[in-house]
């Protein structure tokens, strides 16, 4: 059973899909449910995480400097398949410890990020882990923590808003100078490359089966893939200014993601206005 710290943002997270108050405010967090290495019963905990591409998060076993290692790392040793909440999607992950030159190369990312990491390492003589959870590959469409369809569309859109709105705080982080870190670097791209897996399964399946029964939203959906299309070329120019070398330290970053957000947030909104009320009412009818 979590603590009563821990058990009150557990259940603020999963009504809210992710967003919770107070010192976990604005961070991105998940829950991680591992199996208990003693007792086999699960345990879930809220953990802060880092985006590290193809669909891996990164966490840290800090315990706040402590020179015991968490629970939840001891209980991933020994049974590493686990559970992971992402607010929008759950999903089971395997839990891979990294070492040598791979952790201390995540560390350091954590740390240019946030230096409180460093601070936690400064106090205690034990190596804090860094764990990488990799998505198990499951058949069928994702498990999104939504009641409808349409409540599904929005969870979604809501991530993509949150994940917008952080990375352009985390570039403005340096007192009006816009930085370029390591971690930042991967924050955009993990962005760029949900945004076009999210973008990919609409145009795939979402799309094609709104057209098959409701006919009359071809202006609608014809209109939304070419905003699919421009989106993904602003998708690239992000992609492209993230990578180049020369813009680390430079407002070019900054420049396009508020191109890329102001044109995806006229588009989430217009996608909300048209086709949740079709998808609401038809999980009604079903």
């Amino acid at each position: 059973m979590p603590n009563p710290f821990n058990q009150q943002v557990i259940e603020e997270f999963r009504a809210h899909h992710g967003q919770v108050g107070g010192m976990f405010e604005g961070a991105r967090l998940i829950l991680l449910t591992t199996i208990g290495s003693r007792t086999g019963t699960p345990h879930t905990t809220p953990l802060g995480y880092l985006p590290d591409g193809d669909g891996t998060i990164l966490v840290i076993a800090s315990a706040g400097g402590s020179p015991r290692h968490p629970d939840w790392y001891r209980n991933v040793l020994a049974n590493p398949r686990v559970t992971v909440e992402s607010g929008a999607f759950t999903y089971e992950a395997d839990a891979v410890v990294l070492d040598g030159e791979e952790r201390d190369r995540a560390f350091a990312r954590a740390v240019e990020s946030d230096p409180g990491w460093a601070e936690y390492q400064a106090k205690t003589d034990r190596t804090i882990p860094v764990v990488a959870l990799r998505e198990v590959p499951a058949a069928g469409p994702p498990n999104i923590n939504a009641g409808s369809m349409g409540e599904a569309i929005k969870v979604v859109h809501d991530v993509f808003r949150r994940e917008l709105a952080l990375i352009k705080k985390e570039l403005l982080a340096g007192n009006g100078t816009v930085t370029l870190g390591a971690q930042l670097r991967v924050n955009c791209l993990a962005l760029c490359q949900g945004l076009h897996n999210h973008h990919t399964g609409e145009d795939t399946m979402l799309f094609p089966f709104l057209a098959d029964r409701h006919p009359e939203l071809a202006p609608t959906l014809a209109r939304l893939g070419e905003e699919h299309e421009r989106i993904a070329d602003l998708v690239g120019e992000l992609r492209q200014a993230v990578t180049s070398p020369e813009n680390a330290g430079t407002g070019a970053v900054l420049a396009e993601v508020e191109r890329l957000t102001a044109e995806l947030e006229a588009h989430l909104d217009y996608e909300e206005q048209q086709l949740i009320p079709v998808l609401d009412a038809a999980s009604a009818a079903g």
